[in-house]
């Protein structure tokens, strides 16, 4: 198994930087995701670490091997695009054999190792059919099939699953994740959903315009991000505007009568963007003790769980219920108890936005 690594990796494409002064280093083995939203460098990254794009300062390194400007064929690297770049004429088995056999492999390999890549991802069976006659699943498997018949040392995935409906695509992530911790083989993956970096992941960047934010695992990006951006794009979606009180650590919010403790990091005085998860905002059942009282202003079942949109006063704050709350008649102005998991709450520096 062999590591990825990039060193100050800065691209320009004329007035804009796509990537800036990115490092980061993908550990042999792993299945490395980069996150973000359109534009924020992750394709340019995946692109540079193939050679399809070189960097304008920096250097990228495979194990021991400085890769930088070294042409996409030398480089040991198998790339599933997000269109497949299968050809249409030709069946499963010639597709899956097409790089070997540019590469000028005997016959007889070239059949046992394109065998070898169908059953990895369970076509063997589909060896002679023509690949227009395939499902958009199985076209993806094709493609995951020839990147890994030519025994790259790193697996590169740029947006694989963006053509498929959403059951499909959640069927495939897991194939996917399940064919890389059979082979073991380094992987980076490219995607701008969040559920999928997360769930597939061993760690995950999460980028921004063209800069790292934040690098971890899953479970530390959810529950512990580091800045307001990461916080937003995995879901924080309860926004407050607070005051750090003069002379204290604590945050007075505006729109509610509560003071947070100081537990906040990255600032001392003026304006803090406080953010919390759905799941932190808890309705009260009939009964219960509650903090705050509001009403809910929308709804939104999701099978196991239902999205309220609450109104405190001239405040909207998002609430996930599950179990048998999720069971319960909601209905629009209905007037709810609420408690919130103040302590959970992130405080960064800056206005909400």
């Amino acid at each position: 198994m062999t590591g990825l690594r990039f060193q100050g990796i800065t691209r320009q494409f004329g007035a804009r930087r796509a990537v800036e002064d990115v490092d980061l280093t993908i550990q042999p083995g792993e299945f490395f995701s980069l996150l973000g939203p359109s534009g924020s460098g992750k394709s340019t990254l995946l692109r540079i670490a193939a050679g399809l794009e070189r960097p304008d300062a920096g250097t990228v390194t495979l194990g021991e091997r400085d890769i930088t400007a070294l042409p996409p064929q030398e480089r040991g690297m198998g790339l599933v695009f997000q269109n497949y770049a299968l050809f249409p004429h030709m069946t499963v088995a010639e597709n899956v054999s097409f790089g070997l056999r540019l590469r000028k492999i005997p016959a007889s390999e070239i059949a046992a190792r394109t065998d070898d890549a169908l059953t990895r991802v369970a076509l063997l069976d589909r060896t002679h059919a023509n690949v227009a006659s395939l499902s958009g699943g199985e076209q993806q498997r094709v493609a995951v099939a020839r990147a890994l018949v030519i025994e790259p040392e790193v697996l590169l995935f740029d947006e694989p699953l963006s053509n498929l409906d959403v059951t499909l695509r959640q069927r495939t992530r897991m194939e996917i994740r399940a064919l890389q911790k059979r082979t073991g083989i380094t992987t980076l993956y490219v995607t701008h959903d969040q559920a999928e970096a997360l769930s597939i992941s061993d760690r995950v960047a999460v980028l921004h315009d063209g800069k790292v934010e934040q690098v971890g695992t899953p479970s530390e990006l959810y529950y512990a991000p580091a800045t307001a951006f990461v916080a937003g794009f995995l879901g924080w979606d309860n926004a407050i505007e607070g005051i750090i009180e003069t002379g204290k650590r604590t945050v007075k919010l505006k729109d509610l009568p509560v003071v947070l403790p100081g537990t906040f990091a990255g600032t001392s005085t003026g304006t803090v963007h406080v953010l919390m998860l759905p799941e932190m905002v808890r309705v009260v059942p009939p009964g219960g003790e509650a903090r705050l009282t509001g009403s809910v202003e929308s709804f939104e079942f999701r099978g196991t769980s239902v999205l309220l949109v609450l109104r405190v006063g001239d405040l909207l704050l998002q609430a996930t219920v599950t179990g048998d709350q999720a069971r319960l008649p909601w209905f629009e102005r209905q007037q709810v108890g609420i408690n919130v998991d103040w302590g959970s709450a992130k405080v960064f520096p800056g206005n909400t936005p």
